[in-house]
């Protein structure tokens, strides 16, 4: 067992860290936040009329994971036999599971713009969001979040919205499509469901961002109204803490009420969303726990513009 030793990096920095690993004859990364540990192969078990992708579970301390090899996935043949491979324990979207890759490499510090989007969707296929270039080298960083959708679909279900409810909550509120709702988020499948959860709860007023800095030129730079904003935190350019920060440290901004959406909210990411000025913050994919956070945020707004004056 390795552990993976993460060097805590200041809230609002736009720097984060990955784990760089190797399938084939390729460099891959994921964050660091998503990553618990490192193993030598563990062995498995089987599991009945599973994707192909999904090998088996394993045992580790005592809790069963599943298995999913990301070189049958993404279809690279492997160059480390199974018995030699190494398993990264992931934990993201409250699902801990061990992706099974090659070889790991080490910790790389980057920036958010160092991630190039350009040939995404266009070259790279439906499951590479970016190229980060390092050490002479392309590192390739999945959408962990819709490759493990993908073999368990049933996550979809399970946390899907609900627009009648929402429909319920928002009695006495006003009508959502008077509310304009701005969305940072860098996953194409996670940006479409989001999309779909709201306009299906009645919110049909939005602008939704492939990153962090299209968010902030729409707020900040465009003037864009804005009644609430919900952001990733992992995204090229500028990352939904950066964001967060620079729309709460603006005085024209300061008041527009931030939801952090996002596949890693352990403790210190939780710390750190709070700590930049964040009002809420929900996991992914609880879709329908983030509409509810949004009528909240309505409900809030709504309350506090009918104070008199003198009460704010």
């Amino acid at each position: 067992m390795q552990e993976v030793k993460k060097v805590t990096t200041e809230a609002g920095t736009n720097e984060w860290q990955l784990v760089v690993f190797v399938l084939g004859e390729q460099t891959f990364a994921i964050n660091v936040d998503k990553t618990r540990e490192i193993l030598r192969w563990p062995g498995c078990r089987a599991i009945p009329d599973a994707p192909v992708a999904l090998i088996g579970i394993t045992s580790v301390r005592g809790e069963v994971l599943p298995m999913v090899d990301l070189r049958i996935f993404l279809g690279i043949p492997p160059v480390t036999p199974l018995e030699q491979s190494k398993v990264i324990i992931a934990e993201f979207n409250e699902v801990k599971l061990g992706f099974v890759v090659d070889a790991v490499e080490r910790i790389y510090r980057i920036k958010s713009e160092d991630l190039d989007a350009s040939m995404t969707g266009k070259y790279l296929g439906d499951w590479i969001l970016y190229v980060i270039k390092r050490d002479t080298r392309n590192v390739l960083l999945l959408d962990y979040e819709a490759i493990v959708q993908t073999i368990s679909p049933q996550l979809v279900i399970q946390h899907s919205g609900d627009p009648s409810k929402a429909a319920a909550m928002m009695e006495g509120v006003g009508h959502p499509a008077d509310y304009h709702i701005i969305v940072a988020e860098d996953s194409p499948l996670i940006r479409k469901q989001v999309e779909d959860a709201l306009i299906a709860s009645g919110f049909t007023n939005l602008n939704i961002c492939p990153d962090g800095k299209v968010a902030y030129d729409a707020i900040v730079r465009d003037r864009e109204h804005c009644d609430l904003l919900i952001t990733d935190v992992e995204m090229p350019h500028l990352d939904g803490l950066t964001l967060t920060r620079r729309i709460k440290e603006n005085a024209e901004t300061k008041n527009v009420p931030v939801i952090v959406f996002s596949s890693i909210m352990s403790a210190d990411i939780k710390r750190k969303a709070a700590s930049v000025g964040a009002n809420y913050q929900v996991t992914k994919p609880e879709i329908t726990q983030l509409v509810e956070h949004v009528v909240k945020v309505i409900r809030e707004k709504q309350e506090k513009e009918a104070e008199p004056e003198s009460a704010r």
